[in-house]
């Protein structure tokens, strides 16, 4: 499961309870003379979050690219001596978790593709909806034998298919085949690449996932990441987002230039807000923690409760408890304490041995709890297990009610830009009233905040936000994805 920037995900107190999966991070940076490959090692670290199953940098010396990449996460893949073999100053990294593609080293990026004058390296967050039409397009320039095919080739990712694409255009600079490829993608895509000598940086005309420029001291450079909190990390000041349907180019001299390959049309990810960003993160002008903090408040006023304590489920239910507390007028204070040297763990507990694996990673305070009257607040609610497991938890350690409070609204269909939720029958929410759920879990009440109320604690409008997982509106590639079988198919009966 993805270890998260501020803590232990709810997900990850139950193994079995698998979580939605994070989009990948992606970084690059053009700082001549300056150490490019620990920048980026840094980037990357800030974005680990946001995917830990492989790694990978690609620097730039101005004659030749090197690539280095492997499993796992970014301080497992990379040491000192591998950074200082990754010279030059020009670079972009990745840290990924497969949404299309399996998880294996031909699957990690950056990927490398030859040119007509030299070669590329290419970085992507996201999920490309009409990967079977870009499949056919590339046939029609190289030769169907050539196709980097998703179910014959090493690379199974989407990503390869579009590197593919790039470097299929021997008459055409890098810049002017990525302006005529990028307007033939669908679906949600950032991507950081680069030749010898500039990097590149671009977002689909949704803006789906975050990208944001920013300035190293003294004007040293240029850097480009997923999110804002990578910025800060290596030092870097913030300038602006890449825009919707924006390429950005960056030369060794500093200098950026801008050109919008498509209309932008703002469907920007809801769930960042709630889940995937990190706290410190920056996102269309919001800082995440704050965003949260007001959505515990207004998930206050939505369902209120009489209660003794309000307390978070550790980490990532911190700020959404925060505001609830300070809306409700309930004191806020620490039931669960995590154990914060447990993240993901390999050693799964049998059935019988369940409640030995969650209380290794999270174990309640009784002193806190014990007669008290408590209110846990919480992120998502997947599958349920966590939730029934943390509720029974704190009622073994005395507390009188268990009221559970959620920070996003239920989660009701898959994502198909980047996160990998389960299934829709393995969410708990589809078919499902509130009081089911609530009674599945064990808990005296449960409240998630409205959609209506999510949206507004972003300050962007609605019309500006994709919340498809949450209303089964899909904004964008909706031609190509499955949308009348997932809504058509009968659900599964689920435990109550």
């Amino acid at each position: 499961m993805p270890l998260r920037p501020d803590g232990l995900l709810t997900h990850e107190i139950d193994p079995h309870d698998r979580g939605p999966q994070d989009a990948c991070g992606v970084f690059g940076v053009q700082a001549p003379g300056q150490e490019v490959a620990k920048l980026t090692y840094f980037g990357l670290f800030a974005l680990q979050h946001r995917g830990q199953e492989s790694a990978g940098i690609a620097v730039s010396n101005g004659n030749r690219i090197m690539v280095f990449k492997d499993m796992g996460l970014v301080s497992q893949v990379f040491d000192e001596p591998t950074l200082n073999t990754l010279q030059g100053g020009l670079a972009v990294g990745h840290t990924r978790y497969s949404t299309t593609g399996a998880s294996i080293w031909g699957n990690a990026q950056p990927t490398l593709a030859a040119t007509c004058d030299g070669s590329l390296a290419l970085c992507h967050n996201g999920n490309l909806t009409n990967t079977d039409e870009l499949e056919a397009l590339l046939a029609e320039r190289i030769g169907q034998d050539k196709v980097p095919h998703k179910k014959r080739m090493d690379s199974s990712s989407d990503t390869m298919i579009l590197s593919a694409l790039l470097a299929s255009y021997d008459d055409h600079s890098l810049e002017e085949a990525a302006l005529e490829v990028l307007p033939q993608l669908r679906g949600a895509f950032c991507l950081t690449f680069m030749d010898e000598g500039v990097l590149y940086a671009a977002r689909d005309p949704q803006g789906i996932r975050p990208l944001a420029l920013g300035q190293l001291p003294e004007g040293a450079g240029i850097v480009v990441a997923s999110e804002t909190a990578a910025l800060d990390i290596v030092g870097a000041t913030f300038l602006r987002d890449v825009e919707p349907g924006e390429l950005v180019t960056i030369t060794a001299d500093g200098t950026i230039s801008s050109q919008q390959f498509a209309a932008p049309a703002p469907k920007h990810c809801l769930f960042e807000y709630v889940y995937l960003s990190r706290p410190d993160t920056l996102l269309q002008g919001r800082r995440i923690h704050n965003v949260r903090v007001k959505i515990g408040k207004l998930l206050a006023k939505e369902f209120p409760v009489d209660a003794d304590l309000v307390i978070p489920t550790p980490e990532s239910g911190i700020p959404a408890a925060i505001g609830f507390a300070a809306g409700s007028g309930i004191p806020y204070g620490l039931g669960l304490v995590r154990n914060a040297y447990v993240g993901r763990t390999f050693i799964q507990p049998s059935n019988a041995m369940r409640q030995m694996g969650i209380r290794m990673k999270l174990n309640p305070l009784p002193d806190v709890v014990k007669g008290k009257r408590i209110v846990v607040v919480d992120d998502t609610i997947v599958r349920g297990n966590t939730q029934r497991q943390v509720v029974a938890m704190l009622r073994q350690a005395g507390a009188k009610e268990v009221h559970v409070r959620i920070s996003a609204p239920p989660v009701e269909w898959p994502c198909f830009y980047g996160i990998d939720f389960a299934t829709r029958d393995e969410l708990i929410a589809p078919g499902m009233t509130i009081d089911e759920i609530a009674k599945s879990i064990g808990a005296d009440s449960l409240g998630h905040i409205s959609l209506d109320g999510l949206v507004k604690a972003t300050h962007m409008p609605k019309e500006n936000l994709c919340c498809a997982c949450f209303d089964g509106v899909y904004p964008v590639g909706d031609q190509d994805l499955p949308l009348a079988d997932l809504r058509n198919a009968p659900l599964k009966k689920k435990e109550c």
